[in-house]
């Protein structure tokens, strides 16, 4: 039996090594797929490739955006093929016919305009549980690695802060923990503050933060300025901060700069160092999430 995703026009645009993998498993199933920014070989030889993202988007019923997002301006500047210039995604949402499915990791606010403004239906990737909750894994690991990287002391014996405790702040606090860290999280829920309880950590409510300064490292998960001006005035200046929210994220950069603390905005983690994992979560997942999206579509018809 064919899969249901056989001859349905797909535009894919830009992206890394997990968009490449999705690519070839879309080939696969016989997807018409259309491709901007990709190399035309291996699998991805027989498919058509256009250098014009509107043209290739022309009458298709999903437009597929990178994991990596646009920046805020709408451009996808992450393309598998470095001789293609950035994509403009604002240019193809306004070639899209009403009702057009949208996916990509997360819509920057004019994406999100657009998509409105369009009728089109939009889903953010990186919000899909099921894609979510795997990625946190491979998030936390690359988190944990980039710590060991930014300092010169072992994080067993060290005093971790972890803001947020959703999927990717459940993961960084349990490696922590099995690292022999001390750790500390700070979330508003009394839910999450109770589950750091139970998994071995101090919880802390956000609203206190300021009354606890002295860390070595701090992992930011909250998508909103949470590590502040003022917080970064009175946190350990030796502290090393890893901030895994997309972006802009929830550290005040600049002021880190001036007082000399050492902050790194840590983005697209699964692609950077487990770049294959993360590409087998998107094959695992997106086919079988558009064959649902696209079931929905065909029954209100």
């Amino acid at each position: 039996m064919g899969s249901p995703l056989a001859n349905v026009p797909i535009c894919m645009l830009g992206g890394d090594t997990r968009e490449v993998m999705l690519a070839e498993a879309l080939a696969r199933v016989g997807v018409d797929l259309r491709l901007v920014g990709f190399f035309p070989t291996g699998p991805l030889a027989h498919v058509a490739h256009y250098s014009d993202p509107v043209e290739a988007c022309l009458d298709c019923r999903v437009v597929i955006g990178p994991m990596s997002n646009t920046d805020l301006a709408g451009l996808i500047t992450t393309v598998p093929n470095p001789a293609f210039g950035p994509i403009d995604l604002t240019a193809v949402l306004r070639s899209l016919a009403p009702g057009t499915l949208l996916l990509i990791g997360v819509a920057k606010p004019i994406v999100k305009r657009l998509v409105e403004e369009h009728l089109l239906r939009l889903v953010e990737t990186a919000a899909v549980d099921e894609i979510a909750v795997l990625n946190s894994v491979p998030t936390a690991e690359g988190a944990v690695q980039l710590a060991m990287e930014e300092t010169q002391i072992t994080l067993h014996g060290s005093n971790c802060l972890v803001v947020g405790l959703g999927r990717c702040g459940l993961a960084i606090t349990q490696r922590l923990l099995a690292l022999g860290a001390r750790v500390t999280v700070a979330a508003r829920s009394r839910s999450d503050l109770a589950r750091a309880e139970v998994l071995g950590a101090q919880g802390l409510e956000l609203e206190r933060l300021a009354a606890v300064t002295d860390f070595d490292l701090v992992f930011n998960t909250v998508p909103a300025l949470v590590l502040d001006r003022s917080y970064l005035r009175v946190l350990n200046p030796a502290a090393v901060i890893i901030d895994i929210a997309s972006s802009p994220g929830g550290t005040d950069f600049d002021a880190a700069r001036q007082f000399g603390i050492r902050a790194v905005h840590a983005l697209s983690l699964p692609a950077k160092v487990a770049p294959i994992t993360a590409g087998q979560i998107l094959v695992r997942a997106v086919p079988r999430l558009l064959e649902n999206l696209l079931g929905e579509e065909n029954h209100e018809f």
